[in-house]
């Protein structure tokens, strides 16, 4: 007991420190730049974090399967303390670019862990709890970022919103050493061509979402890859995402539905703050404070859904995440210049039931679909499919932003595919089928 109860303090601390990194530079980063200068390089201190914690996040759950969660775990908090104290002493805004790229490989070998360690550690019943905290650092950091943030540039300097990660970082890794770990880890070659692969195609693509030129020379250089990769992957003995997982049909449209449901509307949060500035004209606060509502909403039902799926099965309640997202969908399209902070935040409220449904759902499904020995990618490898959808969302809303002939024109515009898309994602949740719920059933028994 007391090793969990360790291990679960370690990972609350790295998804406090992580989530708090990728809301505070919002707010900081205008004054980052005008400091650093070089403001064409404005989006790559986001886009090389972002990159790399989406590539690393499945080849991390991969490693975690060959070689254990705590060592892969461990080495994740380091990286990110590594990267968090260059940044800190960053002189210009290239190296401020390459050491975010070290703390995204730091949160790219951290993000996924608290589900899976949840899921060795957890029955059933009790993971949607855990995810539910887990969750509470993200609200958390969505209030606390822009105090800290502001309190840092006005009394400090902005170099703290990076040095305060070293200690939070330090304490995290040492109450992760007494962590006696169940998991048994299945050694095998590390696919490193796979994984090299595997990186390059996904770095093209998400390369398509940062650059304003040779964008289709990026897609399909990154397709090529990804191409390969599957080719390379088919032959390997220990491949870096074990292409029998998607044998199952089941686990293949739960992660078709969660990249298709992110793509829709998780971007959200990245332009409902900017509607409440320009058309409420809410402080940064206040319309920070409004996406709180997805985390009240995300955390209500993270709690039961474990007791749920026992109780209603993995399809039911994926249905029923979808027909939320598509209602939450259908209250933005009809988003106005008379709607305020109210209206948001309870907008923000039925999101959060939706993707508190589909992602807790989601996760424990994808586990429980998979052996022990694939729990690690088959839980990050889920992550992934949201994150490049959260990444390819957030572009095409913004293009559609911008591409209005005033600013609520672009609101209407990315809020119409917000909905269409959500109609595709409950369609795709169509496809879910039972067999989720009877396999866990098997496991359970």
């Amino acid at each position: 007991m007391k090793s969990r109860t360790s291990v679960m303090f370690s990972i609350v601390l790295a998804m406090l420190v992580a989530s708090l990194d990728s809301t505070i530079m919002n707010t900081t980063m205008p004054v980052i730049a005008k400091e650093l200068g070089r403001f064409d390089l404005y989006a790559w201190s986001f886009a090389s974090y972002m990159i790399a914690s989406t590539i690393l996040s499945p080849v991390a759950g991969r490693l975690s399967d060959l070689f254990g969660r705590k060592k892969v775990f461990g080495f994740g908090i380091i990286a990110f303390l590594i990267g968090s104290m260059l940044c800190g002493v960053a002189n210009t805004m290239i190296q401020l670019v390459l050491f975010r790229a070290v703390q995204g490989i730091g949160a790219g070998f951290m993000v996924a862990f608290p589900a899976i360690i949840a899921g060795d550690l957890f029955p059933v019943e009790k993971r949607g709890k855990i995810q539910a905290l887990f969750t509470t650092m993200w609200g958390l950091s969505a209030v606390l970022a822009p105090l800290l943030g502001a309190f840092f540039v006005d009394y400090l300097t902005w170099r703290w919103i990076f040095f305060i990660n070293l200690p939070v970082c330090i304490v995290s890794f040492l109450t992760l050493m007494p962590y006696q770990e169940s998991y048994e880890p299945k050694r095998a070659k590390v696919d490193y061509i796979g994984a090299i692969l595997f990186g390059g195609g996904v770095t093209s693509l998400l390369l398509v979402t940062v650059v304003e030129q040779n964008r289709v020379v990026y897609t399909v250089v990154g397709l090529i890859l990804l191409v390969i990769f599957y080719l390379h992957e088919r032959k390997h003995a220990s491949p870096i995402v074990p292409l029998s997982m998607f044998q199952n049909k089941t686990l293949s449209w739960i992660n078709i539905n969660a990249f298709i449901g992110t793509v829709a509307l998780f971007g959200t949060s990245s332009y409902i703050p900017l509607f409440l500035q320009r058309v409420a004209h809410l402080s940064l606060f206040m319309s920070g404070v409004a996406l709180l509502g997805t985390a009240v909403g995300w955390m209500s039902v993270s709690v039961p859904a474990g007791k749920w799926i026992l109780k209603h099965g993995y399809r039911k309640l994926l249905l029923i995440g979808n027909v939320l997202l598509v209602g939450s969908g259908t209250l933005l399209l009809l988003l106005n210049e008379s709607h305020g902070f109210f209206y948001v935040f309870c907008v923000m409220i039925v999101q959060g039931l939706s993707f508190g449904l589909l992602s807790t759902v989601g996760v424990i499904g994808v586990q429980q679909l998979v052996g022990g020995h694939e729990r690690g990618i088959s839980t990050s490898f889920f992550m992934f499919c949201r994150n490049m959808g959260t990444a390819i969302g957030v572009t095409i809303m913004g293009a559609l932003l911008t591409s209005g002939g005033s600013f609520m024109a672009g609101i209407h515009h990315l809020f119409l595919f917000g909905f269409a898309g959500s109609i595709v994602a409950l369609l795709t949740s169509l496809k879910i089928q039972n067999e989720a719920e009877s396999k866990h059933n098997r496991a359970a028994s």
